[in-house]
């Protein structure tokens, strides 16, 4: 059995609908982070979903989304982006608990599109790939500008998953792979491209110093939105058939 389908199994065990329940076991809430040294709330957030709804969409999104790139680079690997998001949604969601794996999953669809991207040079039918993963990520993302949906999870967790798939997703080039069968006295190509040590090492500084302002900012108590007056329509658009509030 997949090891993404024993997560989502264990994702199943811990998914509760009561608010006050959830709080109990480890929602993500912004208080509690801040001013109640909980700060294992980042990650004990992941595991927790806001009905049955919620965890069967996530569930599936996981399966779909993962199996490809945990055949190719196994389980270890990706659980990385399984621990993003949580930052940038406490830096914006501070009146309401917040729960689920989407931002993992995002994260997921992140590290999809640098991998594409990094090993650009491998891949046949290279523009009709990156434009339906594009269509798929814009999509998602799109729909989830709903009431009650925290997308700055979803935000956070892609973008951290994108630059984790130019320093985790590395493949090595056919002409590397093919040198077992050169003779020994042959030029043997290098294994990766220098552009796939320069996203490399680009997302390593951005990685590190997005995370370090994100706990910075986080621990401070500082409000994201008293720092981007625009931001809170990436994660709610008001009409007339509802009003985003708070």
């Amino acid at each position: 059995m997949s090891s993404l389908i024993i997560a989502s199994c264990v994702i199943l065990c811990c998914s509760f609908s009561s608010s006050f329940r959830l709080e109990k076991l480890g929602a993500l809430k912004w208080d509690k982070v801040v001013h109640g040294n909980q700060t294992w709330r980042l990650i004990t957030c992941i595991w927790l979903h806001a009905g049955v709804i919620h965890l069967l969409a996530n569930m599936l999104s996981l399966i779909f989304i993962g199996i490809r790139l945990e055949q190719q680079f196994g389980f270890s690997t990706l659980s990385v982006p399984f621990c993003s998001g949580s930052v940038l949604s406490s830096l914006f969601i501070q009146r309401s608990i917040s729960v689920g794996a989407s931002g993992a999953l995002f994260g997921l669809l992140g590290a999809m599109l640098s991998e594409l991207l990094t090993n650009w040079t491998i891949y046949t039918n290279k523009a009709a790939a990156l434009i339906t993963l594009t269509v798929i990520i814009v999509i998602n993302l799109a729909v989830r500008i709903l009431p009650h949906v925290d997308n700055f999870a979803h935000i956070g967790g892609f973008l951290t998953g994108f630059l984790l798939g130019f320093v985790l997703l590395l493949r090595p080039q056919f002409g590397w792979v093919g040198r077992k069968h050169l003779p020994a006295s042959a030029r043997v190509t290098s294994k990766h491209k220098a552009y796939q040590y320069l996203f490399l090492v680009i997302a390593m500084v951005l990685l590190i110093v997005g995370f370090t302002m994100g706990l910075v900012m986080l621990f401070r108590g500082e409000n994201g939105h008293d720092h981007c007056s625009w931001c809170h329509y990436l994660s709610c658009v008001p009409t007339s058939k509802w009003h985003c509030g708070n």
